[in-house]
C-alpha cells in the first residue's frame, strides 16, 4: 500500500504566563491507504490535540508531518454538530458551502450518499427528529460530502448509549469502508478499540 502521512517525533506544548503543559510528546507512525490506526488512551493525554494539529486547527511544537501530496482531511467531531435549524440536506452541504464547492455535481454526490445510506427520505427533516444513530450517519456524511482522503474520529459515539454505540459503529465503518478512507480514530474506550480493529481485519478493510 502508498504512504499516505507520516508522523515523526511529535511534540506539542501549551504555555501559559505562568507555566507550560506537554500535551503530546514524541509522537511517531506511518499511515497508508485505506488503514485504520486507533489511538487509545485516558482523558487528558492529547489524543485530540494529535487530530486538532493533523487537521491545521493547531499548530505543532516541534516534529514532522508529511501527508501525499493533496490529501485531503475530514474531522468529526464527538458531538455530531449539527445545526438544529438546517435540514439533514443543508447539513450536509454545510462543508462545501464553506469551502466554496457547491454546485450541481457536488450536491448530487451528497444525494447520492444519503440515499446509498438510508437517509433519502429524511433529507428534508431536521435533526430534533432523528434518533441518535441517524444523526451520527448525518454527521458522517457531512464530513464524506468534501471528499477527504482521511478521516480524522474523535471518539465520535460517545455520546451514545453502549447498546446505540456498537450498532451505530458497526454502521458508520461499513459506510467508511465502502468510501475507501483512511481513518484515525481515538477512544479513551479499549473494547473499543479492540472491536474496531477485529471489524476491520474480519472484512479486510
Amino acid at each position: 500500500m502508498k504512504k499516505i502521512l507520516k508522523i515523526e517525533n511529535l511534540r506539542k506544548i501549551y504555555h501559559t504566563s505562568r507555566d507550560e503543559t506537554l500535551a503530546v510528546d514524541n509522537f511517531s507512525f506511518t499511515m497508508s491507504d485505506g488503514e485504520f490506526v486507533a489511538i487509545v488512551g485516558p482523558s487528558g493525554c492529547g489524543k485530540s490535540t494529535i487530530l486538532s494539529i493533523l487537521c491545521g486547527l493547531e499548530e505543532k511544537t516541534d516534529g514532522d508531518i508529511k501527508f501525499r501530496e493533496n490529501t485531503k482531511i475530514g474531522y468529526m467531531l464527538q458531538q455530531d454538530s449539527l445545526f438544529e435549524w438546517r435540514t439533514v440536506l443543508d447539513n450536509c452541504l454545510l462543508g462545501l458551502e464553506i469551502n466554496h464547492n457547491l454546485n450541481d455535481e457536488t450536491k448530487n454526490y451528497v444525494l447520492k450518499l444519503l440515499n446509498t445510506y438510508g437517509l433519502s427520505k429524511f433529507i428534508n427533516s431536521y435533526p430534533p427528529n432523528l434518533s441518535g444513530g441517524m444523526r451520527q450517519r448525518v454527521a458522517l456524511i457531512r464530513t464524506l460530502a468534501t471528499k477527504p482522503d482521511i478521516l480524522l474520529l474523535d471518539e465520535p459515539f460517545s455520546a451514545l448509549d453502549y447498546q446505540t454505540r456498537l450498532a451505530v459503529s458497526d454502521d458508520v465503518f461499513k459506510i467508511i469502508k465502502s468510501e475507501g478512507k483512511s481513518v484515525i480514530m481515538v477512544t479513551h474506550d479499549l473494547a473499543e478499540a479492540i472491536y474496531q480493529i477485529s471489524i476491520t481485519k474480519k472484512d479486510n478493510y
